[in-house]
C-alpha cells in the first residue's frame, strides 16, 4: 500500500469511527468521503476531502495540494460521474459535475476565503484546480 493510500485509509477509519470529524489537518474542517469507479480498474476508490457547502450546493475541489496534475479521483469522476458520498453518518448518490467559469471562479475564491490553503494551492500550480458540484440524485 503506498503512503498516500495509507494515509487516506487513517483519514478514513477516524471518519467512520467519529461520525464524521476527523482530528489533524482536518480537524474542523467540513470533510467528507468521496467514493469514486476507477477510470480503468472500474473499482471503488474513497478518498477524505474537504467541502464546501454554499447556497444550498455541496462543492468539492481537486487541489491535491497544488500539484501540477489533478488527483486521481478527479479523473474517475469524469469518467464516471456517478459517486457515492459520505458526510457525517450520512450516505447518499450523487452526481458529480464540474463547474466552470464564473462559478467555478466564485465558488474557488470562497472556499480560499474560508481555508487559505486553497488559494496557496491555486498559485503553486499552473493548472485551474477544478471545482466539482456534488448534487443529490432522487
Amino acid at each position: 500500500m503506498s503512503d498516500v493510500q495509507d494515509w487516506n485509509r487513517k483519514i478514513i477509519d477516524e471518519f467512520r469511527a467519529n461520525e464524521g470529524r476527523v482530528g489533524g489537518q482536518f480537524e474542523g474542517a467540513p470533510v467528507l468521503l468521496l467514493h469514486t469507479t476507477g477510470a480503468r480498474t472500474g473499482q471503488e476508490r474513497v478518498n477524505p476531502m474537504m467541502f464546501l457547502d454554499l447556497d444550498g450546493h455541496r462543492y468539492v475541489f481537486a487541489s491535491k495540494a497544488g500539484a501540477d496534475t489533478n488527483p486521481d479521483w478527479y479523473r474517475n469522476l469524469v469518467a464516471h460521474s456517478d459517486v457515492t458520498v459520505e458526510v457525517g453518518t450520512d450516505t447518499y448518490a450523487a452526481q458529480a459535475l464540474p463547474v466552470s467559469g464564473e462559478d467555478r471562479d466564485r465558488i474557488y475564491q470562497e472556499q480560499a476565503r474560508r481555508y487559505p490553503g486553497f488559494a496557496e494551492y491555486q498559485q503553486d500550480t499552473e493548472r485551474l484546480i477544478p471545482v466539482v458540484e456534488l448534487l443529490p440524485k432522487g
